[in-house]
């Protein structure tokens, strides 16, 4: 299951049933989505009216996780540049690439008075063809890893990263099991509560200020958690992968020294 989001007021991210896709899994009928309309319009109605950012939760995560050596670190899918901003304060230099017009755009724009940040419109293919071996300390996606071939993506990361270096993947997957569906359905009910923490006053819809940026690209994910999982093990030996409350996973992976 998929919680599809849009920009709220400041710059944040509701949650809502008239955001959801129904993605194709193989649990007919065992969907958090297919519980009674009163529990999604009030979970729909505490949601938007205390917006979060699911990705930018994550990056304590990625902050928490960073590799010893900073010299260099490339953020692939940065999309409005939040985390590579984050990331210039922690390394020598900071690459955000996003295929996405908008979205370098709105990223440089961001970032322009720091000067160990560059931003580049390209495809992330063609970027790890042009990368020397060994170029990065740290490799981050966050929300862009189901934009992407799976396995090809996968591949091309041990010859980018230096040895001890790391590679921080902030995932989603599609629901195909019933672990899936236990965190989804606490995912769903933890969601509010912290929504409430994150944002306690409540937003009303006349204060809600209208966004000007452009729309970040979505996608639903079209493999599974196992499946990711499946296939980190296979492209990178002895990555981690776990799933996350709030819709997401995480995959770690060091190069060895």
């Amino acid at each position: 299951m998929q919680y599809h989001l849009t920009a709220c007021s400041g710059g944040r991210v509701c949650l809502g049933r008239a955001q959801l896709r129904r993605p194709r899994g193989r649990l007919p009928g065992m969907d958090i989505r297919d519980l009674p309309g009163p529990v999604h319009q009030t979970l729909a109605r505490v949601n938007a009216r205390h917006p979060w950012n699911h990705n930018e939760h994550f990056h304590g995560w990625i902050l928490r996780n960073l590799p010893a050596r900073r010299g260099a670190a490339v953020d692939i899918g940065c999309g409005k540049g939040v985390l590579a901003g984050k990331l210039a304060t922690r390394f020598a230099h900071v690459t955000g690439i996003d295929r996405n017009a908008g979205m370098a755009a709105a990223a440089s724009a961001r970032l322009r008075d720091l000067p160990q940040v560059s931003i580049q419109r390209r495809d992330f293919a063609d970027f790890a063809s042009a990368a020397a071996d060994g170029e990065a300390d740290l490799i981050t996606m966050v929300a862009v890893l189901h934009h992407l071939d799976l396995h090809g993506a996968l591949a091309r990361i041990p010859r980018l990263v230096a040895p001890g270096g790391r590679l921080l993947v902030v995932g989603l997957g599609r629901p195909d099991s019933l672990a899936d569906l236990a965190f989804d359905v606490v995912s769903g009910a933890a969601n509010p509560v912290m929504g409430m923490i994150k944002h306690p006053r409540a937003v009303r819809p006349p204060e809600r200020a209208v966004d000007t940026q452009p729309a970040v690209p979505v996608m639903d994910p079209a493999t599974t958690f196992a499946e990711i999982a499946k296939a980190a093990r296979t492209e990178l030996p002895g990555s981690t992968a776990r799933r996350r409350l709030f819709f997401r996973y995480t995959l770690l992976w060091e190069r060895p020294r």
